[in-house]
C-alpha cells in the first residue's frame, strides 16, 4: 500500500532572549518523494548563533536543489552540506568578529529509504509505532560518560556538564559527523529531529508514545507544551521536526455506472 508523509516543524524561543535554533523541512524542487529535514542549534553570543544555524539550513537547502539520486548518494550530499556549512561558519568569524558554532541534524527521505547525519547534540529519533527504535548518540561529554558506564542515561539528563560538546560546526577542528541509513521503512514509522531544548525533558518512550498517538502537528504542540512546563522558566530554545509515515487512504470507487453487457 502507498505511504504518505505527515510532517510538521515547530519552534519556541523558550526563556532565552533570542531564538538561535533553526529548523526547516524542504521538499526537493523536482518532487519525486524526496524531502530534507534539518535542525540546527546555534551558539556564539548575541546573533552569532543565529548566523551559524541559519548557515546550516541555507547550505543544506542549496545542496538539496542540486541533489540527484542518479549521480549522488544521500550520504555524500549530507556530508557535503555539513562540511560546507562548517567552513562557511568558520570563515564568518573573521567577518563578524563573533565566535559562531552550531550543531546539526539532517534527514533526507526518499521513497523506501531514509538517510541522516548529525554533529553535536541535536538528535534524530526513529520510532516504530509507539516504541523507540533508534536515536543518534550525542557528541557530548556526558554521552561519553554514559558510553563508559560512568553514569546512567537518567543521570546524564541532570549532569552539570550536560551542555558541553566535544564537536560542533564552525570550530577550529574538523567536526565529528555520524551517518545512518535505513531501507526497512513501513507505515507506522516516524522520525523526530530536535534540539536539546526539547529532548532534555523526555525519555525515549514518552517521545515515541506522543508521536504515535497524535498527528505531526498535534505531537509537536504537545511536546513543546510539556517541555515548557518542565523547564519552569529556565527553558532553552526548542526546535522540532516530525515526519510520520502513514498509509495512504484507499482510492474511492468512481461511482460511474457501467452499461449492462
Amino acid at each position: 500500500m502507498p505511504i504518505n508523509i505527515d510532517a510538521c516543524v515547530a519552534q519556541h524561543q523558550g526563556d532565552r532572549k533570542e531564538q538561535q535554533d533553526r529548523v526547516g523541512l524542504f521538499p526537493h524542487p523536482k518532487g519525486g518523494g524526496v524531502a530534507l529535514a534539518v535542525v540546527a542549534d546555534g551558539m556564539g553570543g548575541h546573533t552569532g548563533g543565529v548566523l551559524a544555524a541559519q548557515q546550516v539550513l541555507h547550505t543544506a537547502c542549496n545542496n538539496l536543489e542540486q541533489f540527484s539520486a542518479r549521480s549522488e548518494t544521500p550520504q555524500s550530499m549530507l556530508e557535503a552540506s555539513l562540511s560546507e556549512a562548517h567552513m562557511l561558519i568558520k570563515a564568518s568569524r573573521f567577518i563578524n568578529e563573533k565566535d559562531p558554532h552550531s550543531t546539526a541534524v539532517m534527514l533526507i527521505l526518499q521513497p523506501g529509504k531514509v538517510s541522516w547525519a548529525h554533529c553535536g547534540d541535536s538528535r534524530l529519533y526513529r520510532f516504530r509505532g509507539d516504541q523507540p527504535f533508534f536515536r543518534t548518540i550525542d557528541h557530548s561529554y556526558v554521552e561519553q560518560l554514559v558510553a563508559r558506564g560512568k553514569i546512567t542515561a537518567e543521570e546524564a539528563l541532570v549532569h552539570p556538564n550536560r551542555n558541553i560538546l566535544i564537536t560542533s560546526l564552525g570550530g577550529n577542528e574538523t567536526p565529528k559527523v555520524d551517518f545512518g541509513e535505513a531501507e526497512d521503512l513501513q507505515a507506522g514509522d516516524s522520525f523526530l529531529l530536535c534540539s536539546d531544548g526539547l529532548w532534555g525533558y523526555f525519555g525515549d518512550a514518552e517521545l515515541a508514545g506522543v508521536v504515535a498517538a497524535y498527528s505531526a502537528r498535534e505531537a509537536s504542540e504537545l511536546l513543546i507544551s510539556r517541555a515548557r512546563k518542565r523547564a519552569q522558566g529556565e527553558g532553552d530554545n526548542v526546535s522540532v521536526a516530525i515526519l510520520k509515515l502513514v498509509d495512504a487512504p484507499a482510492k474511492k470507487p468512481s461511482g460511474k455506472a457501467h452499461p449492462a453487457g
